[in-house]
C-alpha cells in the first residue's frame, strides 16, 4: 500500500512478513522514482501535443493544461492522459503543422525565418506533434533527425540510456548503419566520453573542432571527418539526467545560437517518449471519475489522518490491491510521508506486511457488506532503508460507493515524543523542573536527578532549599536570584557550583515564573544545565592562552637577543669594502619566519701576506643555537687561515669541531661552506668547499658555475674529506658567493635555480645594476623564506697584478 492508512503486521505468517521485508527494501525507492518518471513523461508528452495542435509555446501549452484540468475537475496528470489519449489517431509525424499555425509561431519568435531554413518554432511543433505518437528510441530518433535536418543540419542521431552500472547502451539512431551502431552499441564508464560528460554535468557538449575535440575525447562513430561538428545534450529530468541525445552533423564549423537552442529545446522535449512507460499499469488508468475530486475537497477540511481507497481488481473481479487516490492533509504515515505524497500509492507495494493480516480482511469485508469497520489496536513494522521501526494504530474503514474511507489513531505519538524529550535532556546533559507554588507540589525531570547527583527516592528540591546545596561563595547570589524569581516573578539566568561524589560541578539554572491576575507568581518552570565540561573546556583554552603568552614572550626575547649577537658578530658594511685590490659587496636579508633567527654568514677579510680571504657559510637551524654555531665557526675559521694553514685543513679541522660538540645541548649542528683565499700577485683563487652550492663566475657576458673540488657538509662524519680547486681570474670578472635562500624554491630542483640565478645575474649587469648586484639579487627573492647571504667579488678592469709582499 502506498500510505499509512492501512498499517498492519499481526496475522501473517513468519514467511511472509520475511518476504514483505524484502519487498519493501527493494521497492520502497523504485515506487517512488517510478512515480516522478511517468508523471513528468506524461506532463512533457502532452505539453508537446498542446503545442502543435494550437501553435502555442511549451510555457502557454503547460498553461492550457492547467486551466483545462481545474475547469473540468481532473487533476493535471489525468488531463494529459486524457490528452495523449485522443491524439492517437492525428497526423503522421511528418505531417506540417496547419499553415495558420506557423505564421503567428514565427511571429512569436520575434524574427522571421531564415530563407531555405524552417524557422525554429514551426520544428517544435512538428516534433512535439511527432513525439506523442513516437515509439521506443529509433522512432524517436529517425523523428529527430527528420524533422532538425532542414532546420539544424543535423545529418544523424544517437540516443544513449545510461545504466544502473554506469555504462551507455544505444537505445535508438537514425542516419547511422548497422555496423557503426553495433560498434557503439555498449560504452563503459570510462572517461573523455562526451556523452557520459553530458549527463554527469547535466550540459550541452559542444564538439565543432574535429583536431582538438579527438585530443579530448573518445569521438563516437568515428572517423572524425564524417561528422565534423557534433553536440552531446542531457536529457533533462528532475534528478540526475538518464539519457543523453547526440546530434551529429556533415557540415564543418560551430553551432549557431538559434541552432544551440533549437536541439536544447527538442533534447528537453524528448524527456517524456525516453523516460515514460509503455502504458498505464492496471487500475491506473485515465477512469478516475469526478467522486475523487469531491472526496479530497472534503478530506481537505478534516482535521485528522484519512485517505480514499480505490481498490484494484484482476480480471476475475477479485480485489488484488487498493490505491490511494485521495488524502487529508494530517494523514502521515510511519515513514513521514504526508498528504498529497500519499496520493497514488498502493497499499501492497508501500505497507506489504498488510497483507493476510485482519486489517486486510476488514477492509474487504467492509467493501463487500458496507458494514463499517473498527480494529483493535495493533502494531505494525516496516523496514526503510533496512532500519525496521513500530507503531501502533487503531483503524476505522467505512464504504462511499465502490471505494473506502480509512482514518486510523496512532498510539505511540505522545510515548514518541517523550523519548525525544529525553534524549535531547541527555545529549544537552540538561534537565527541565516545575515548582507549582499554589499546590506545593515539584515535578524534575530524570535528567535533573543526573545533574544533581541526587537519589531519585529523595525527590526534588524547593526553590528555597536549593541554596543551601552550593557551594559558600555562590550561596548569597543564588539566595538572591530567587528571591527575584519568587516574589517579583523575574526571569533568573544563574550560574553556581556544587559538590558530588565526582567533584565539584559548574550548573546553571534557567527559570521563569508564571503570574497570577494580581501578578503573584503561581509557578515556575525551567531547566537545570550542567556546564561542567564546557567550563573545563574554558579553563584549559585559557591555560593555553596564558602558555602560548608566555611561550611568546620567550620567543621575541629569544629573537632579540639572537638578533643583537648576529648584528654584533655578523655585521653589514653599508658600502662597497676594498680588499687586495678587489672590490666586496655584501647583502645579507634574514628570512621572515617569525621570532627565528638564522645562521647565514660570511667573512672578507686581508690576511698578513696580503691576500684576501673569502667565506660564505649556512647553519642548519634557525634561533640562538645556530647564531652561537655560526659564530663558532667565524671566529675559528678566521683564526686558522690567518696562521697560514692550508684551505683543505681548515675544513677538516671544522668538520672535527662539530663533531666533537655533538654531545653538548647547543651542539650537534651541521654547516655548509664555501672558502676562498685570493692572491692578488697572480690573481689566483683558491677554493674549497663543504656541502655548499658553487660559485658562480660572470666573464665576459657569460655566466658559468665553478667546477666543484670533493667535500662534504661539516658535522655529517669523521671520515670526511675535503679538495681544492684554483681559478685565475681576470679584469672584469665577478665571482658571486651565496647561501641556498638565494636560489631554492618549495617543489623545485635546485638545476632550475642555479640556472635562474645566472640569467638574472646577467640581465642586471646588461641593465646597469653592477653597483649594486648583490642586493637586487637578494631583493628579488620573493617572501623570504629562508635566510639569503650573498658576496660579490669584482675585480676591476684596469687592475695589475701585484707582487707578494
Amino acid at each position: 500500500m502506498k500510505g499509512d492508512a492501512a498499517p498492519a503486521g499481526e496475522g501473517a505468517g513468519p514467511e511472509v512478513l520475511a518476504l514483505a521485508k524484502v519487498v519493501a527494501r527493494l521497492r520502497s525507492k523504485v515506487a517512488d522514482l517510478e512515480g516522478v518518471a511517468a508523471s513528468t513523461a506524461v506532463v512533457e508528452r502532452a505539453t508537446g501535443v498542446v503545442m502543435a495542435q494550437a501553435g502555442v509555446s511549451a510555457d502557454t501549452a503547460y498553461e492550457m493544461l492547467l486551466d483545462r484540468a481545474g475547469g473540468r475537475g481532473r487533476t493535471l496528470l489525468e488531463e494529459c492522459w486524457i490528452t495523449l489519449g485522443r491524439t492517437r489517431s492525428h497526423p503522421s509525424p511528418e505531417t506540417p503543422p496547419p499553415a495558420e499555425h506557423a505564421a503567428p509561431t514565427a511571429a512569436r519568435a520575434g524574427r522571421e525565418p531564415r530563407a531555405g531554413q524552417a524557422a525554429p518554432r514551426p520544428a517544435l511543433a512538428r516534433l512535439a506533434h511527432g513525439l506523442a505518437a513516437a515509439h521506443g528510441g529509433d522512432d524517436t530518433a529517425e523523428l529527430l533527425r527528420t524533422v532538425l535536418g532542414g532546420a539544424a543540419g543535423v545529418d544523424a542521431v544517437m540516443i544513449y540510456s545510461l545504466t544502473s552500472a554506469g555504462s551507455l547502451e544505444l537505445i535508438g539512431r537514425a542516419g547511422i548503419d548497422q555496423a557503426l551502431a553495433e560498434q557503439w552499441h555498449h560504452v563503459p564508464p570510462l572517461s573523455g566520453v562526451a556523452a557520459h560528460e553530458a549527463i554527469a554535468g547535466r550540459r550541452a557538449v559542444w564538439l565543432e573542432d574535429p583536431a582538438r575535440d579527438a585530443r579530448r575525447y573518445l569521438l563516437i562513430g568515428n572517423p572524425p571527418e564524417r561528422w565534423p561538428s557534433r553536440a552531446w545534450l542531457p536529457v533533462p529530468d528532475d534528478g540526475r539526467p538518464k539519457a543523453a541525445i547526440g546530434f551529429l552533423r556533415g557540415q564543418p564549423g560551430p553551432f549557431a545560437a538559434d541552432t544551440r537552442a533549437l536541439l536544447r529545446r527538442a533534447a528537453r522535449m524528448c524527456a517524456g517518449p525516453l523516460g515514460m512507460p509503455e502504458g498505464p499499469r492496471d487500475g491506473d488508468g485515465e477512469g478516475v471519475d469526478v467522486d475523487v475530486t469531491s472526496a479530497q475537497r472534503i478530506l481537505d477540511a478534516l482535521g485528522g489522518p484519512a485517505v480514499l481507497l480505490t481498490p484494484l481488481r484482476s480480471e476475475t473481479g477479485e480485489v488484488e490491491d487498493y490505491r490511494i487516490d485521495a488524502a487529508a492533509p494530517e494523514s502521515v504515515d510511519i515513514a513521514g510521508r504526508r498528504g498529497k505524497e500519499l496520493v497514488g500509492r498502493r497499499i501492497l507495494e508501500t505497507y506489504p506486511t498488510v497483507a493476510g493480516t485482519a486489517l486486510w480482511d476488514g477492509y474487504l469485508d467492509t467493501l463487500t457488506t458496507g458494514t463499517g469497520y473498527e480494529g483493535e489496536p495493533f502494531t505494525y513494522e516496516e523496514v526503510a532503508a533496512g532500519v525496521p521501526r513500530r507503531s501502533v494504530y487503531s483503524v476505522r474503514a467505512s464504504r462511499l460507493g465502490d471505494r473506502l474511507v480509512v482514518s486510523w489513531i496512532r498510539h505511540d505519538a505522545g510515548e514518541r515524543e517523550a523519548r525525544r524529550l529525553a534524549d535531547m535532556q541527555r545529549l544537552g546533559n540538561l534537565g527541565w523542573a516545575g515548582w507549582n507554588l499554589a499546590a506545593e507540589t515539584i515535578a524534575w525531570s530524570d535528567q535533573v536527578y543526573s545533574i544533581f547527583d541526587r537519589d531519585p527516592r529523595e525527590g526534588p528540591m524547593t526553590l528555597e532549599e536549593l541554596p543551601e546545596h552550593v557551594l559558600p561563595d555562590d550561596e548569597a547570589r543564588l539566595k538572591t536570584a530567587v528571591r527575584r524569581l519568587l516574589s517579583d516573578g523575574e526571569s533568573v539566568d544563574e550560574p553556581f557550583r556544587i559538590t558530588t561524589t565526582d567533584g565539584v560541578r559548574h550548573l546553571r539554572l534557567v527559570a521563569e515564573a508564571q503570574t497570577d491576575v494580581d501578578g503573584t507568581p503561581v509557578e515556575v518552570h525551567g531547566f537545570f544545565q550542567d556546564l561542567s565540561a564546557q567550563r573545563g573546556a574554558e579553563l584549559a583554552l585559557r591555560e593555553s592562552e596564558r602558555a602560548v603568552l608566555l611561550q611568546r614572550g620567550m620567543l621575541q626575547a629569544e629573537r632579540a637577543l639572537a638578533a643583537r649577537l648576529q648584528d654584533t658578530l655578523l655585521p653589514i658594511p653599508e658600502q662597497s669594502l676594498e680588499l687586495a685590490g678587489l672590490r666586496v659587496d655584501v647583502a645579507y636579508f634574514p628570512a621572515d619566519r617569525g621570532v627565528n633567527v638564522g645562521g647565514d654568514w660570511y667573512s672578507a677579510i686581508e690576511l698578513p701576506d696580503g691576500s684576501a680571504l673569502f667565506v660564505v657559510g649556512d647553519v642548519a637551524g634557525h634561533g640562538l643555537a645556530a647564531v652561537g654555531t655560526m659564530a663558532q665557526l667565524r671566529f675559528t675559521t678566521k683564526g686558522m687561515t690567518i696562521t697560514g694553514s692550508p684551505l683543505p685543513d681548515v675544513l677538516r679541522r671544522l668538520n672535527t669541531l662539530l663533531l666533537h660538540t655533538a654531545s653538548d645541548p647547543s651542539g650537534g649542528a651541521t654547516a655548509t661552506m664555501v672558502m676562498g683565499r685570493y692572491q692578488p700577485w697572480d690573481r689566483r683563487l683558491i677554493w674549497v668547499r663543504a656541502g655548499h652550492l658553487p660559485p658562480l663566475l660572470v666573464r665576459d657576458d657569460r655566466a658559468s658555475f665553478l667546477e666543484q673540488p670533493r667535500g662534504t657538509l661539516l658535522g655529517a662524519g669523521f671520515d670526511a674529506s675535503y679538495g681544492q680547486a684554483t681559478i685565475d681570474l681576470m679584469p672584469g670578472d665577478r665571482l658571486l658567493l651565496y647561501t641556498d635562500g638565494l636560489v631554492e624554491e618549495p617543489s623545485e630542483d635546485i638545476d632550475v635555480g642555479l640556472d635562474r640565478l645566472a640569467a638574472t645575474t646577467l640581465r642586471l649587469l646588461r641593465e646597469g645594476h653592477g653597483e649594486t648586484l648583490a642586493r637586487t639579487l637578494a631583493g628579488l627573492c620573493p617572501g623570504n623564506r629562508d635566510d639569503i647571504c650573498v658576496l660579490d667579488i669584482h675585480v676591476p678592469d684596469d687592475e695589475g697584478p701585484t707582487g707578494p709582499p
